[in-house]
């Protein structure tokens, strides 16, 4: 094999729970990851040129300091075989956006060179290459909804063939995690084990309704310019999108698909 194609695909958070602060400065969590049909395309080929070679549609990922290249550096220092790559990276998955677009295509480009180099990495050893090049990048190796704990390493998978619609937005606006991380520490957050456990039966039973009552993310309890995911998720409200029985939506409003004659983007 000298080639290889591989498609990264997005991910959204069903809940996310910011626990407490570490001795490491990483933040333990609690969240259901939901891979979705929203994906970078990766083509990878083998060369003899001993180093990486990276053509992307994104500028600002043209240097050696993006996760790629990183992962590109950890593996040829562990393994002698790799005669260096040239890769292709379309990007369709939106930046900072929450979708761990540079998570996935991380872990892609490892479980695409362990296979195009024969490099027999176990699974536990992937896992914990990818843990020390990102905190989003293990549960980024499941191609299904998995319960992450830990910094994101601690990986549960959900045993569910849920099959529901939802409706992505980005807005025109950005937010630094670090800064999202520290506002969440300058406040006195409260959490609970409930929602994740009922996002978990939610998947495992197919109920829509119980998922939606569930879903939940710490960090749009700080988020700046809150007004314009407000109004986007009204919207959402006005066109059919299930909501919480609160008076605080989620942004990730689901639909209904029994009750739409247009279908969205499919899981």
């Amino acid at each position: 094999m000298e080639e290889i194609y591989l498609k990264a695909r997005a991910k959204v958070n069903l809940n996310l729970e910011v626990l407490e602060k570490r001795k490491d400065n990483y933040h333990n969590i609690q969240s259901v990851f939901q891979k979705i049909n929203l994906y970078d395309e990766l083509y990878i080929k083998k060369t003899k040129t001993g180093k990486i070679e990276i053509d992307t549609n994104i500028n600002e990922l043209q240097n050696e300091e993006n996760i790629i290249s990183k992962a590109y550096k950890v593996l040829k220092n562990r393994n002698e075989a790799i005669t260096g790559v040239r890769v292709k990276l379309i990007k369709k998955i939106p930046m900072q956006a929450g979708l761990a677009g540079g998570s996935t295509d991380c872990a892609s480009f490892i479980l695409g060179m362990n296979k195009l180099f024969d490099l027999k990495l176990t699974k536990m050893e992937i896992e914990e290459i990818g843990k020390n090049l990102g905190a989003d990048v293990p549960p980024c190796f499941y191609n299904k909804a998995v319960k992450a704990e830990g910094i994101g390493e601690i990986i549960t998978p959900i045993n569910t063939n849920f099959k529901y619609y939802f409706v992505i937005i980005k807005p025109k606006v950005s937010f630094s995690t670090k800064e999202m991380y520290q506002k969440i520490d300058s406040k006195k957050m409260t959490y609970t084990v409930e929602r994740i456990n009922n996002i978990k039966q939610a998947l495992e039973q197919q109920k829509l309704e119980l998922l939606v009552q569930n879903l939940y993310n710490t960090f749009e309890d700080v988020i700046p310019n809150k007004d314009i995911i407000q109004n986007i998720k009204n919207e959402l409200i006005e066109q059919g999108a299930m909501r919480k029985y609160n008076d605080w939506f989620r942004l990730l409003c689901l639909w209904d698909i029994s009750k739409q004659t247009n279908s969205k983007k499919s899981l």
